[in-house]
């Protein structure tokens, strides 16, 4: 019995004990730890004292079913983050403040086989879940930029191309490329290219709205997707990113550059268009910017050629 309430008090997961009217039996060193309740504090009175949304139905069915059937019930982090509310202890509390938790609860019966008590253990599986979050972020974001990747930008255009004409709204797309970025790499180096990637990147999260969504398309292109908005909307916002690249003097590497970029802007068609017609169209668009001067926005006409509409 020594040895069995050593493990309890000593072992790294939670434990705690509950008697058939929730009172709190037992409560191991790893719950005071890290709830900050002393077993002495709430050893005797009611779990729900302490936890009150454990009356709640999501929660206390967990519990309800052990004492009621005799079966062994799981809570899944993945439904419900937390069982028992406590502060994340790892260094990833900036992304969760909250401990996830995996707990499983079983009974505790008397030598006659009555069920007289519920165990419940609690886990904290906050880094595993750090784990699939980053794994999940990789495979969505450009490893330089932060921004979406390619292949996950087409699935968020696919889905607004869906929705725009499901609700009748308006959609537009931006190409956006950086001008003579070869010559760039070939003056001042690839680490200092992707810098400038990367600087540019960040004007263009900075100055979209919210709703907008940005990637890197490949290389020193962008596209940004632009919901419920008109080519002429899509065009004055084209522009002001424009501008903003112009104006700006980009430090990077001890450095201080002045770089420009080329726009093509395309609205969603009512009917049929698919998104590599869409997105062909926008970058049409880009490439007669580029052929015509480059820093200057071009919009895509319904022929499929650009006419140019800006100029730096």
């Amino acid at each position: 019995m020594l040895e069995h309430d050593q493990i309890f008090k000593n072992i790294d997961l939670g434990l705690m004990v509950l008697d058939r009217e929730l009172k709190v039996k037992s409560w191991n060193r790893w719950m005071e730890l890290h709830s900050g309740i002393a077993a002495r504090e709430i050893c005797g009175k009611s779990i729900l004292d302490f936890y009150s949304h454990l009356a709640e139905p999501e929660y206390s069915r967990f519990i309800k079913s052990v004492l009621a059937f005799g079966n062994y019930a799981f809570f899944s982090q993945k439904l419900h983050k937390q069982l028992i509310p406590m502060k994340n202890p790892h260094p990833s509390v900036v992304q969760l403040p909250f401990m996830q938790q995996n707990c499983t609860a079983g009974p505790i019966r008397d030598e006659q086989g009555a069920i007289v008590s519920i165990f419940i253990t609690v886990q904290d599986v906050t880094e595993y879940v750090m784990y699939e979050y980053k794994l999940v972020e990789m495979s969505r974001l450009d490893p330089m930029t932060k921004l979406l990747n390619r292949s996950h930008l087409e699935l968020v255009l696919q889905e607004e191309m869906d929705r725009a004409r499901r609700y009748g709204k308006t959609l537009s797309v931006l190409m956006i490329d950086i001008d003579f970025f070869k010559r760039v790499n070939d003056t001042y180096g690839h680490i200092l290219g992707d810098q400038v990637i990367m600087r540019i990147a960040s004007i263009l999260k900075e100055t979209v709205r919210r709703i907008d969504v940005v990637g890197r398309y490949g290389g020193e292109e962008f596209c940004c997707v632009l919901p419920e908005t008109s080519a002429e909307n899509a065009r004055m916002l084209a522009e002001r990113l424009r501008e903003v690249v112009a104006q700006s003097e980009l430090e990077v590497g001890g450095e201080r550059l002045k770089v420009t970029i080329s726009l093509g802007v395309a609205e969603q068609a009512t009917e049929g268009q698919t998104l590599d017609q869409l997105i062909q169209a926008a970058d049409d668009a880009l490439y007669a910017s580029k052929r015509n001067g480059r820093n200057m926005v071009t919009m895509a006409a319904e022929t499929g050629e650009g006419h140019t509409v800006s100029t730096g």
